[in-house]
């Protein structure tokens, strides 16, 4: 049975599940359905602008001490797909957000990660925000979920339900490593970064 989270929890990861070092991380999100220029966001954007797919990007951000990144590549994203260690492998893009189920999937094998790195923090943010003027107000149904995949047991499920209308990155998540194990923390926090980058560099 997974555990539901709230925003701002903290829980064991692997201390209650002996033996779990490989987790899938599942990111996933829906697009606010606009009916036109007149539309939920048509007085705001014009029609255009409200039809446009929201391409929402997961990335994870590895930290070192003092949530410190200690090198660009280990950011793992769509142009980065793999951490160099192996640890991390992400399963690519996804443009629209449309269907059920995770839209986009990282895999971590924990056991892989470098003792220098302390955490992993999850990212989604809207790719061309600025261009194509989009915000997460223009998002729903935005979860992060922990699952076993020897298993398919589904951990941990973390529903974002603030408002984040505006915003354009949400922190979702972080994976943390405390003592010799591993705890997740739901964040759920939204900002106004305008791309990956300007996310990059806060932890720089």
């Amino acid at each position: 049975m997974a555990i539901n989270l709230q925003k701002g929890q903290r829980v064991d990861l692997t201390k209650g599940n002996p033996g779990l070092t490989k987790i899938m991380v599942g990111l996933g999100w829906d697009p606010v359905q606009s009916s036109g220029g007149g539309g939920l966001f048509g007085g705001l954007f014009g029609g255009g602008a409200s039809n446009a797919n929201v391409d929402c990007d997961a990335s994870v951000i590895m930290l070192g001490a003092n949530d410190k990144l200690q090198n660009n590549k280990d950011v793992i994203y769509f142009g980065n797909l793999r951490s160099n260690d192996g640890s991390v492998q992400h399963s690519g893009d996804n443009l629209t957000g449309d269907g059920d189920g995770d839209d986009e999937q990282i895999m971590i094998d924990l056991s892989r990660v470098p003792a220098n790195i302390q955490k992993l923090v999850f990212v989604v943010n809207i790719y061309d925000c600025v261009k194509r003027k989009q915000h997460f107000g223009m998002i729903k149904n935005a979860f992060i979920r922990v699952v076993n995949p020897n298993s398919n047991q589904e951990l941990l499920h973390y529903n974002l339900t603030d408002n984040y209308s505006g915003l354009t990155c949400l922190v979702t998540g972080e994976i943390y490593r405390h003592g010799n194990e591993w705890k997740f923390a739901a964040i759920g926090s939204g900002t106004n970064a305008a791309n990956l980058s300007e996310v990059v560099r806060s932890y720089s």
